[in-house]
């Protein structure tokens, strides 16, 4: 049978990270003692195993805890409770590792498109991928609309609505999304490039089929979808049945488990063609080796699932792009907002500088 291995981080004292870490094991599969089971299979093969403990520093311990695949049902939302169901409630426990078995991951269908289609789909090859935002929120959906008529007339390759947009009376999706995609296409037809408009979906069930039949409607082939916001399980639904290239956004990700887990792998695993993260030395804190792992969990092979486009931001400046491009490489888009909108009257010069300094550092 197919096993999971998942290393969690415990804050605990040497005389109790043992017991610590077999109440771990048993929260996260029977959920109640041992000694109220009479079955033997089930303490064979549901009751999870504590395969490693050791400490890293004062009252710092890593546990490994072997859990059965079936646990998890071989969906979404039973992963996701094998894994971190009841235990993420102890504010002392955070999930950093998961070794997923080939028969797991092969449950998933992961990114349809992924890097490689996102390439087909803009017929951008050889260089990184640029994007930018719509922002800030209050603005109308002709003054968004004219944002992105600018950045499709720089060369910008992908226009994302900022992921706080959603139902706001002063810019409701049924209006702003049909005039920002008109704006771009109208940019296209006189440059002759193919800038492509990623609006946010939010809303629960009803507010995304809504959403989607006016996306569908008006030919979008890029969304952008928060999927904490959304939720792991809902996120892995609605990528199946979109038909369109999926950009994942980081919002509401800052839980109790590694980053280089959920969004580089999980988000990858569940269907995400690019993913958002934040780029050392902007507006968050990650370190570099921490934008390292995120960037090489959503790119590596891995079983069949095709690679997912990293997608470094916030708070990135024009200036840092051939930094960033030497950091991360070729496959990746840069995601430039606030410093473009910065630039006021000089917006079209500036997005140009970004796509020129995009283009320039993949040949250097």
């Amino acid at each position: 049978m197919p096993w999971i291995n998942a290393t969690y981080r415990l804050r605990s004292t040497p005389d109790q990270v043992e017991a610590r870490a077999q109440a771990l094991a048993v929260e996260q599969s029977l959920e109640t003692p041992p000694s109220a089971v009479s079955e033997a299979w089930i303490l064979e093969e549901v009751l999870a195993r504590v395969e490693a403990i050791w400490e890293t520093g004062p009252g710092d311990y890593r546990v490994v805890l072997r859990i059965n695949a079936e646990n998890s049902g071989f969906e979404a939302a039973g992963l996701l409770n094998a894994l971190f169901g009841n235990c993420s409630l102890q504010e002392d426990v955070e999930l950093l590792e998961v070794d997923f078995p080939p028969e797991l991951v092969a449950a998933f269908s992961g990114p349809r498109l992924g890097l490689p289609g996102l390439r087909r789909l803009t017929g951008v090859y050889g260089r990184p991928l640029t994007c930018t935002a719509l922002k800030p929120q209050g603005l109308s959906p002709t003054q968004l609309a004219g944002l992105a008529y600018t950045f499709a007339l720089g060369g910008i390759d992908i226009v994302k609505d900022d992921h706080n947009l959603g139902q706001q009376r002063y810019a409701p999706f049924a209006e702003r999304v049909p005039l920002i995609q008109r704006a771009i296409q109208r940019a296209n037809a006189e440059t002759g490039r193919n800038t492509l408009y990623a609006p946010m979906l939010l809303g629960g069930p009803k507010g995304l089929a809504q959403a989607l039949w006016i996306a569908r409607e008006e030919g979008i082939q890029v969304v952008m979808v928060a999927p904490m916001i959304l939720g792991l399980p809902t996120f892995y639904e609605l990528v199946q049945e979109l038909g369109m290239a999926v950009l994942a956004h980081p919002a509401f990700a800052g839980a109790r488990i590694a980053p280089p887990l959920l969004p580089g792998r999980f988000f990858r695993l569940l269907g995400a063609d690019a993913c958002i993260f934040p780029h050392h030395g902007g507006r968050f804190a990650y370190s570099e080796d921490t934008c390292a792992q995120i960037a090489r969990n959503l790119t590596q092979p891995w079983g069949a699932l095709r690679p997912t486009l990293p997608t470094p931001a916030g708070g990135m400046r024009v200036e840092r792009t051939e930094e960033i491009v030497g950091f991360y490489g070729p496959d990746c888009m840069l995601l430039i907002g606030g410093d473009l909108l910065a630039a006021g009257d000089r917006l079209l010069e500036r997005t140009q500088a970004f796509v020129r300094k995009v283009a320039r550092s993949s040949v250097e």
